[in-house]
């Protein structure tokens, strides 16, 4: 490994020639899963390509600016993945991320929830690739059992609205979901993209949708409940599972329901951040997992 220092920092200047070929692409495609995300409507109280949901601070090409900056970040942590880096060269890696998603936004967090989550899955995704873990094991079972207690034992971002939510209302948040193996992807994001995907085969689109609804309908989601607290929390949890127990997708003029969901969330200022960074690396799972992939 060669490194070098930038103000006191080492930071990991990775080799090409020791990455295996088919790490090369997982930071494009993590992007791109950023991408599917943001192009997915109606999304309750969520920033779309169609509108800015609950935010006045940004919109679509924010967030195209966001995934653009970021992409390099993501693949860095692939590559760190697949050369066996511990989680401190992770965190290097991400707090560079941040600073280029902040550079690229004007300040403005669009995407620091994904990159923490997607960032591990990249790497996870690497460390497969790289032939350092059981290529049968999951993503998510990856970042467990390589980075689990670090996740834990990390710092906290003490002035994040994640992390004054996870003290306020004692939810276990992002670190939990990581350290876990992330099981509100394998449990609720990833059954609901793939019983979708059959039935409209046409319409990715309504595939994402519908999963982007089963995870609002069940996480503890802590942007809901900086927004929101626990009621807003409750009313995205009831609207979002109203959505799913009347057909979802399935049902005709599905669209119109899930847009006046939309609206409600709206008009009560409700953003289910963590559930759309969750949507996303559903995706993202969903890419390298796929069955007969």
């Amino acid at each position: 490994m060669i490194t070098t220092a930038a103000r006191g920092v080492e930071r990991p200047v990775l080799r090409r020639a020791q990455i295996a070929p088919d790490v090369s692409a997982i930071g494009a495609v993590a992007a791109d899963c950023l991408v599917q995300e943001l192009e997915t409507w109606p999304k309750p109280g969520l920033v779309s390509h169609v509108d800015n949901g609950s935010h006045d601070d940004m919109d679509a090409a924010t967030f195209r600016r966001s995934a653009a900056a970021i992409r390099p970040y993501l693949q860095g942590l692939a590559d760190a993945g697949a050369l066996g880096f511990g989680m401190g060269r992770l965190r290097i890696i991400g707090l560079e991320a941040e600073c280029a998603m902040f550079a690229a936004t004007s300040g403005v967090n669009t995407h620091r929830g994904a990159i923490f989550g997607l960032g591990l899955l990249c790497a996870a995704a690497g460390a497969k690739a790289g032939g350092l873990v059981d290529p049968a094991l999951s993503l998510g079972d990856v970042v467990a059992r390589l980075w689990g207690d670090s996740i834990l034992d990390g710092p906290v971002l003490l002035h994040s609205h994640g992390s004054a939510a996870r003290r306020r209302f004692r939810a276990g948040g992002a670190r939990i979901e990581a350290a876990n193996g992330f099981p509100s992807i394998y449990g609720i994001g990833l059954p609901a993209l793939r019983r979708t995907t059959p039935v409209v085969p046409e319409d990715m689109e309504a595939a994402r949708v519908e999963a982007c609804f089963a995870l609002i309908a069940s996480v503890e989601d802590t942007n809901l409940l900086h927004r929101g607290g626990l009621d807003g929390l409750r009313f995205a949890h009831d609207a979002a599972q109203g959505f799913i127990d009347a057909g979802g997708v399935r049902a005709p003029g599905w669209r119109a329901l899930a847009q006046s969901i939309h609206d409600s969330f709206v008009a009560r200022r409700l953003s289910p951040g963590g559930s759309a960074d969750l949507l996303a690396m559903t995706l993202f799972v969903d890419a390298h997992e796929r069955p007969g992939r």
